[in-house]
């Protein structure tokens, strides 16, 4: 899928409605956007059926220091995790199926390319 960003607005929040609607677009439903804890942040949670998604949204304008999706190293992996571990805490009544993605947008011509990568990476 190829969508334009507007580069007079915020990438990163441009990035992130780029990523929602394309994930609405193949049936999640949205959960909550940014949510913070002391060590991180998490772009968007959203529901795939069943499973509790927890959705990394990562923009490059070049790949000059690595992609997009290089850029989820172990220590950001870290970070989400320990985030969506303080989520389900908060959230404890639901006792849901969870996994972590990562959606990857980079400028492709005058568009945007959209990867996404269901189950990225797991809990350690």
């Amino acid at each position: 899928m190829t969508l334009s960003i507007n580069v007079k607005q915020n990438r990163g929040k441009q990035a992130e409605q780029l990523a929602l609607t394309y994930l609405q677009q193949q049936g999640l439903s949205l959960v909550t956007r940014n949510f913070h804890s002391r060590r991180g942040e998490i772009d968007l949670i959203m529901m795939d059926k069943e499973t509790l998604v927890f959705i990394e949204v990562r923009y490059r304008k070049s790949s000059k220091y690595g992609s997009a999706l290089e850029s989820v190293n172990h220590t950001k992996q870290s970070r989400i995790i320990h985030t969506a571990k303080i989520f389900l805490q908060q959230h404890s009544g639901n006792h849901l199926e969870c996994r972590f993605d990562v959606v990857a947008i980079s400028p492709n011509n005058n568009t945007s390319e959209v990867i996404w990568v269901k189950d990225a990476f797991q809990l350690n």
